[in-house]
């Protein structure tokens, strides 16, 4: 093949020999063709090469010195580091132990813009604008956090209709957090879920945009703030601009087109679909559980219709309250739709994988009814109760079975209602034990998958298949403090008006007069601080749940929707008490003790402490803001420099356009020192050593000794940094190139294999450099997936002097790499370094000791590079870290004192 390719190309490059011999050469050459493709694209190879052609043509370039190529380098790894450390500062901020307000996060965006503006500028002065295509990127990841910043919501550009089958978690933005996770639970686990499609963000934002809808809105809500409309006035006004809205032709197009799609794949049936919202933040921290509109049983024709009663009740006056009390802003929201076929279900019902109540009795609860599953989530009928053990075989630890006399039944197309349950069902259990056992493993799956405890909605078709609709996270109760008072006697002081009865909702305690509803309009009338009395645990309830100190109602389960509301937030809620509503007075003064299923008359003082609960940081708008904002900035979408996106055009964020940045920094350093394109003012070449490094070496002044063109051996190396590290790495026993007997050994084992030094391409070795002085080295290591940053500076000037190291990566589970990260953290610490730990990423800094005690700490960094490369393996607990650090410190009292010898016996 090598041949072919000469004969073709000699005709064409024959002039301008040796030259162009010597680029091809470098590019592609030392071992057969077929082993460099096997290497590298084709595209990246004949890019580089005609790169250099080009070059030739445009005549000799002016060399430059290296020193001055080499402080734009230093420049672009010290923005690089400014900004992870950045990005790691404002992900620590989601952790909720710190402060922070939306000043601190506009300061960080714009810290964030203007390094990795600068990352752009430097690289293209380095390699003489060749990526120059990086600021068209650059310039819309920087448009996307401005908005951000101004509080819009970012509605991907995408097809108006996907299919489930095409959606995935990256996709969420567009569909919605309930078509994202019901379209993986599907194409990821396997589980049965309906066929459907999500009508995308991108479909709103057109709605919105034809009907000038943003405006009018906007008008609609100004008023409202001014007290000249009120909430529920503005509500109905909106919800009239939606309706008399006009949806786009090729909206309406691609919905009935996709509906069609689903009915040809079932002619013997008349599919109908249940339309649902899957706005942008349902679902996630904010469940929104019950407050937007879901149409069921909807023909074909009347699908176009359906989607904009969805899209209204984002104005509903339920809805809009809800928002109000979450703090979130107008334009928080953008509503994907989820247009699902629809399931003429035999029994329908929810499974929580944990009891929310008692989350550390470890059990799962199910409940579950006749039919159609949307009275069973809106409270309206009520349900069996099943508490199951989460650990195989599920035990069924408890049963609750109650008298079903309705449930509700499909109708053909467009026809759907409540009918009466047959005599001999209306008291059988709604579940029979293997279907509890299988739904108990299909949550527990869901909660592996999603790493969070989840709410799941079910339903069982005719022939006993179970279907997930949806399945979204589960708040828990947060634990509590225990009761510090003896309420023995608490019977005997307060009279007792209802004990033992009833299901806890939420726990807690409320005071306040009882308030009875007697019809849903009367909500406009609810007093602040009272508690609610009702009928049935309706949604319609949570209007009122910013006054509400507390719900009580005879009918309803703690997997309905007012129940997921009310632990949001944290409102005590005792449900199902059967007869409450007719027990208790209107305006009566109570206290209601979720946990001990107790009403008293009266106001209990000794409970009153009971009732505090604090707000969680996640329901802030600067914790959602940052949250949103940093899905432009954290994410890393590039990994392999010869994978296919890894590009310009690839970078999706300033994390992905600082690490494409740095990639080509280094891989620029070496191909200038390979294609001699600067002055030969420095030395240079691959360090020969026992050890698989890889590494180049590249003299910038009093570093290196000697003749090097076979290579750089160690003795010839005048580094006092670079000598002490490799004194450190080479320690006896230290550089363990045993392989590691775990899975996919073979795949561990090759990550720190590195090709011999006469087959491998410059572009590979290149991510393995040092720059060095007698002074000064700059080390940017590769071993596999572990990366690791050393910059150092020894003089006789105390001021002077620093090592800043970073260390990050790893392909096992996170816990080990964590371990690993912890163990370095506390090795280092004691060893006087600054450390900062984000995860898998240690960043250790010290300045300003004197020479003999830095150089015993770049000793220990060397040690550590060898020691700790397949360290995260090894590390099964937790116990291993103090083992581990004791080893280390051993090993550093054996060596104390010979770090500055001669180092003559590297080699």
């Amino acid at each position: 093949m090598a041949d072919r390719c000469c004969s073709v190309l000699w005709p064409y490059l024959s002039p301008l020999a040796p030259a162009w011999w010597w680029v091809f050469f470098f590019e592609v050459a030392e071992g057969p063709i077929e082993n460099v493709l096997r290497k590298v694209r084709i595209g990246e190879l004949m890019e580089n090469f005609l790169h250099r052609i080009g070059r030739l043509f445009q005549g000799k370039e002016q060399a430059v010195p290296f020193r001055l190529i080499f402080a734009d380098f230093k420049k672009i790894l010290n923005l690089n580091n400014q900004i992870l450390d950045l990005i790691a500062d404002a992900n620590d901020k989601l952790s909720g132990d710190y402060i922070f307000d939306e000043q601190y996060i506009h300061t960080t965006c714009h810290q964030l813009t203007d390094l990795v503006r600068q990352l752009i500028v430097l690289i293209n002065h380095l390699t003489r604008q060749r990526y120059a295509d990086l600021y068209d990127n650059f310039d819309r990841i920087e448009g996307e956090v401005a908005a951000i910043l101004q509080g819009d919501i970012l509605c991907p550009v995408t097809d108006y209709v996907l299919p489930y089958t095409a959606i995935t978690r990256g996709l969420m933005d567009a569909v919605g957090g309930k078509n994202a996770h019901i379209a993986e639970i599907g194409s990821v686990l396997g589980l049965r879920i309906p066929d459907g499609f999500a009508i995308t963000t991108a479909a709103f934002s057109a709605f919105w945009s034809e009907n000038n809808l943003e405006e009018k809105v906007s008008t609609c809500i100004r008023q409202q703030q001014r007290k000249a409309l009120p909430l529920e006035e503005m509500a109905w006004e909106i919800q009239r601009l939606i309706f008399d809205a006009t949806l786009p032709a090729k909206v309406e197009k691609e919905i009935l087109a996709a509906a069609a799609g689903i009915c040809r794949a079932r002619p013997e049936t008349t599919p109908c679909f249940a339309v649902r919202s899957s706005a942008q933040g349902e679902d996630g921290a904010s469940s929104f559980a019950g407050q937007y509109r879901s149409c069921l049983n909807i023909s074909v024709k009347n699908l176009p219709q359906a989607y904009k009663e969805v899209v209204a009740s984002l104005y509903s006056p339920e809805a809009v309250e809800y928002r109000l009390r979450k703090d979130l802003r107008p334009n928080e929201i953008k509503m994907s739709v989820a247009c699902q076929l629809m399931i003429p279900a035999k029994t329908s019902g929810v499974l929580y994988s944990y009891d929310p109540v008692l989350p550390e009795e470890e059990t799962l609860v199910i409940s579950s009814a006749w039919g159609v599953g949307e009275p069973i989530m809106a409270g309206k009928i009520p349900t069996d109760l099943f508490v199951l053990d989460r650990h195989a075989p599920h035990e069924v630890k408890e049963v609750q079975v109650v008298r079903k006399e309705r449930g509700m039944i499909l109708h053909g197309c467009d026809g759907i209602g409540m009918e009466s349950v047959p005599e001999e069902r209306q008291t059988q259990p709604s579940l029979k034990n293997q279907q509890l056992k299988e739904l108990a493993e299909i949550g527990l799956q869901l909660e592996r998958y999603f790493k969070k405890p989840q709410d799941v909605e079910f339903a069982i078709d005719r022939h006993d298949n179970i279907i997930v609709l949806q399945s979204r996270q589960l708040g828990l109760q947060q634990a509590r403090l225990p009761r510090a008072c003896d309420l023995t006697d608490l019977g005997r002081k307060y009279p007792v008006l209802m004990q033992g009865r009833g299901i806890t909702a939420m726990k807690g305690v409320a005071s306040g007069p009882v308030w009875i509803l007697e019809r849903d309009s009367d909500l406009h009338d609810f007093p602040v601080d009272a508690i609610l009395v009702a009928r049935y645990a309706s949604p319609q309830l949570a209007r009122v749940i910013h006054k509400a100190g507390g719900f009580i109602t005879d009918i309803g389960s703690t997997t309905g929707h007012l129940a997921t509301v009310a632990r949001e937030f944290r409102v005590p809620a005792l449900f199902n008490t059967e007869n409450a509503t007719s027990l208790l007075h209107h305006g009566q003064e109570i206290t209601l003790d979720t946990e001990c299923l107790t009403i008293y008359a009266g106001k209990v003082r000794e409970l009153h402490f009971y009732s505090f609960h604090e707000e969680p940081i996640e329901e802030m708008y600067e914790y959602r803001l940052l949250r949103r904002v940093l899905k432009k900035i954290e994410p890393l979408n590039l990994f392999e420099p010869h994978d296919s996106n890894f590009t310009p055009q690839g970078c999706q964020t300033y994390h992905d356009l600082t690490r494409f940045v740095h990639e080509k920094a280094v891989e620029t350093i070496i191909d200038l020192n390979f294609y001699h394109a600067h002055h030969r003012d420095t030395q240079a070449g691959r360090l020969v050593w026992d050890y698989p490094l890889d590494l180049i070496l590249i003299d910038v002044g009093g570093g290196i000794e000697g003749e090097h063109d076979k290579g750089i051996r160690p003795e010839q190396i005048r580094s006092i940094p670079m000598q002490t590290l490799l004194r450190g790495m080479s320690h006896p026993g230290i550089w363990d190139m045993t392989s590691m007997q775990i899975d996919f050994g073979s795949f561990m084992s090759s990550l720190t294999k590195t090709a011999a030094s006469h087959n491998t391409d410059p572009a590979e070795v290149g991510r393995n450099l040092a720059v060095i002085s007698s002074e000064y080295t700059n080390i940017n290591f590769r071993l596999g997936y572990h990366f690791t940053v050393i910059d150092a500076y020894l003089s006789d000037n105390i001021l002077d002097n620093h090592i800043y190291f970073r260390f990050s990566g790893g392909v096992t589970e996170p816990t080990r790499r964590s371990r690993r990260t912890t163990l370095l953290n506390k090795i280092l610490s004691h060893y006087d370094f600054l450390c900062e730990q984000h995860g898998d990423i240690i960043v250790a800094r010290l300045k300003r000791m004197n020479r003999e005690s830095m150089l015993k700490r770049l000793f220990l960094l060397g040690l550590l590079i060898g020691f700790t490369r397949q360290l995260d393996v090894k590390m099964v607990s937790d116990a291993t870290i103090s083992a581990y650090f004791e080893q280390v410190k051993t090993i550093m009292k054996e060596s104390h004192g010979h770090e500055t010898d001669h180092y003559s016996n590297l080699g």
